[in-house]
């Protein structure tokens, strides 16, 4: 699998800079999910897991209006028609975050991003940094209406965020899905979306790259995302990224840039993970994963060493270690002192190698709650297998 490293090229998140700093190195996911939390580096992250449920978005097509394609070329129809078919489903997503006290005033500060339409329930999809501590949201239909924005639920792991607005049914105009398991590299792609508040503009491009990694925060990064060479700038953030049927295979989040503008390479989560992830967000305001009971743990060269397990947790329940600890008292002074070379070294789960966080994150993130997973250790110089069964 190809990675993203972040350099001196800027990783931006659309409608909101995103330095190396943010997408490589946040310290927390704050807010999202219950569960146990992993440390990695002195840095905070829970184990989470999408589960695998069904999103119900139309696969008939909506039709689209009427328009004349006479003396267009067969590239120029299609793409008119992609467009005709998917403008209506994009919305203008303006936020207002916060508000500085300056010369006793409030100056909130406000962007702009782009979502579409998902079912005809008012459900708009659009990215997690888009909204992010917004304390208002609103969303502009095509047909200029504006609405105030619930926030359904969001996912920062996966950078994904549903809304909701009170919409009618003749308003809302829902794209179409396709499995993203079928993209070809060099197959043409189509986005639209707001770039600089212009609403609805489409640009096309086509798939560079299939499974790259995306980094979003320190140690956590989006598998599996759609490098495009469609012109993406500022504003783009959460719009559809269309083949050429005109069904949605991936949600546009950012780009790779020293200066911030479109540079050809951009990048979209896509629309299989999408389709996992909204019917948590929409159900439970957050993606449900497992809790494997490890609160701590620290990144060598060799593996993952456990540094602190949960009480009666599941890693220590299945009998996992963490490291030798005995109280040792110097005169008046009693302390702790923690012998390391006790400890578990995380190394595989199911058979995989996981000598990153990132990578052990990811294979606890593909099963539910109460299933059992096989984590290989190395314990007192000898590699042997722990069943581990997740809360």
């Amino acid at each position: 699998m190809n990675d993203v490293w972040c350099s001196d090229t800027e990783v931006r998140m659309f409608g909101f800079l995103r330095t190396p700093s943010f997408a490589c190195f946040l310290s927390a996911l704050l807010g999202i999910a219950a569960g146990s939390w992993i440390f990695s580096s002195d840095s905070a992250l829970p184990l989470l897991n999408a589960q695998q449920e069904e999103l119900t978005i139309p696969t008939e097509p909506v039709k689209p209006r009427a328009y004349n394609a006479a003396g267009l070329t067969p590239d120029e129809a299609a793409s008119a028609y992609v467009y005709e078919l998917n403008n209506r489903s994009v919305a203008n997503i303006a936020t207002r975050i916060g508000a500085e006290r300056l010369l006793f005033r409030d100056n909130p500060t406000e962007d702009a991003g782009s979502g579409f339409v998902i079912d005809r329930r008012g459900h708009i999809l659009t990215n997690y940094h888009v909204v992010e501590d917004a304390q208002r949201i609103q969303v502009t239909l095509f047909n200029g209406e504006a609405f105030e924005a619930e926030l359904v639920g969001g996912d920062l792991v996966n950078d994904i965020a549903v809304l909701k607005v009170e919409a009618s049914a003749a308003q809302l105009f829902p794209v179409r899905l396709a499995d993203s398991r079928q993209l070809k590299v060099g197959m043409k792609v189509f986005a639209i979306g707001n770039p600089f508040g212009l609403e609805r503009t489409m640009t096309t491009g086509i798939i560079s790259s299939l499974n790259r990694t995306l980094p979003i925060t320190r140690a956590r990064s989006i598998k599996s995302v759609i490098q495009i060479d469609a012109a993406i700038n500022p504003g783009n953030s959460g719009g559809p990224l269309l083949d050429a049927h005109g069904r949605l295979i991936g949600m546009n989040t950012a780009i790779a840039s020293a200066t911030g503008q479109s540079s050809g390479i951009g990048f979209a989560i896509p629309s299989n993970l999408l389709k996992r992830t909204i019917p948590e967000l929409i159900a439970h305001g957050r993606v449900l994963r497992p809790d494997i009971g490890i609160s701590q743990v620290i990144g060598t060269e060799a593996g993952l060493q456990i540094l602190t397990l949960d009480e009666d947790g599941a890693a220590d329940r299945a009998g996992l270690r963490g490291p030798a600890r005995r109280r040792v008292r110097r005169g008046f002074v009693s302390f702790l002192q923690e012998d390391r070379s006790a400890a578990d070294l995380i190394v595989g789960v199911n058979g995989k190698p996981t000598l990153k966080v990132d990578d052990f994150l990811a294979e606890v993130e593909q099963h539910r709650s109460g299933d059992t997973i096989s984590v290989t250790v190395i314990r007192e110089g000898q590699r042997t297998d722990v069943r581990v069964t997740l809360d």
